[in-house]
């Protein structure tokens, strides 16, 4: 790294120091208790986070992160929490999408005093007052280059398109990107998704769902998918495709009309460690510590100064890649949280109908 990267890091680093360790190290805390309970995803997410943000916070705080795998849906394990004021844990991984609106709404999160405008580095949708958004997953279709050769699929209207593009699907079985992929897939603008037009998605669905293979729950078996070649064409999480990639399959990513989603931390109010967790949370937003997040796991990181310690093969394959970015969709928060229970009861009813 060169001497001017070097100053560059240095003058970030210590941008963040102040706004991040400040809380942690007021006299205002004792010194008993120094620790706090933080859950993320689990697999290969855990040590990816242990390495970039839980151990040097500890080294630069003296405050402890113990770390254990949380529930794939947290919503109401978090709710509870606060309800009953029973801290089980302090700081949790939350999506936009799914959680932090409705948290938000019950007034469970915990006010942690972000400003967007004071981290101009960050994308904007990524900081909330209350939650702070630290890696991006993509959702994009995905191919086996040994069936497709040169005349690859390159859009979702290729995905539905199986006489020219014949062989075996695979796409989630979820309601959220499957409406906007079959709204691409039948025409719409990327920026014309929202309010999305959730009858004309069914119709586009019901013209792809007999030739869906497989319906998967899992990343685990997206990638598996992808690995044997049991499909042919897959639509996935970018960092599972990746995955496939990393383990030697013949996977390319189509990062045209993907779509996007950010995960991040939250705190449930009231916790009696609140400060600490504030602190940490705002430790995150680091680039450089974002960076190690990012080598470690195939997730785009929010902080655009990121990519200043990554490299151009590695940032190619991170949805947050200046030239992925503008090919993909931010999937609208807002209006799943008003529309995801009923989308969903939808969906699940039309999948087994």
């Amino acid at each position: 790294m060169s001497g001017t990267c070097n100053l560059r890091r240095r003058t970030v680093l210590q941008s963040f120091a102040g706004l991040a360790l400040a809380p942690a190290l007021s006299p205002a805390f004792g010194q008993s208790d120094k620790r706090i309970i933080v859950t993320d995803p689990g697999g290969p997410y855990s040590p990816a986070y242990r390495k970039a943000f839980y151990d040097p916070f500890e080294k630069a705080t003296g405050i402890r992160v113990v770390s254990a795998a949380r529930e794939s849906q947290p919503l109401a394990q978090f709710s509870a929490m606060v309800e009953t004021k029973n801290y089980i844990w302090d700081v949790t991984t939350l999506t936009l999408s799914a959680d932090v609106l409705r948290l938000e709404s019950r007034g469970f999160l915990e006010p942690i005093g972000l400003n967007g405008a004071e981290m101009p580095g960050l994308l904007a949708s990524a900081v909330r007052p209350d939650w702070l958004g630290v890696n991006v997953y993509g959702t994009v279709l995905s191919y086996r280059k040994d069936r497709y050769g040169v005349s690859a699929p390159r859009s979702m209207r290729d995905f539905w398109d199986v006489q020219k593009f014949p062989g075996r699907r695979a796409m989630r079985r979820s309601p959220l990107d499957s409406l906007e992929q079959a709204l691409m897939a039948d025409g719409v603008p990327a920026d014309k998704l929202y309010p999305l037009d959730v009858d004309r998605a069914f119709r586009s669905l019901d013209r792809i769902k007999p030739h869906v293979a497989v319906w998967w729950t899992s990343g685990a078996q997206a990638t598996q998918l992808l690995q044997t070649g049991d499909a042919d064409m897959v639509i996935t999480w970018s960092s599972r495709a990746q995955t496939a990639i990393d383990n030697g399959a013949p996977v390319e990513i189509v990062w045209n009309q993907g779509t996007y989603a950010i995960e991040g931390w939250g705190i449930p109010r009231g916790t009696p460690r609140a400060e600490y967790a504030k602190a940490f949370v705002k430790f995150c937003a680091d680039p450089a510590r974002q960076a190690v997040l990012a080598n470690s796991v195939a997730a785009g990181p929010t902080n655009r100064r990121a990519f200043e310690f990554i490299s151009p093969a590695r940032s190619a394959i991170l949805p947050t890649a200046p030239d992925n970015l503008k090919q993909e969709v931010n999937v609208n928060a807002a209006w799943w949280d008003k529309n995801r229970e009923a989308v969903t009861e939808r969906f699940d009813t039309w999948l087994i109908g």
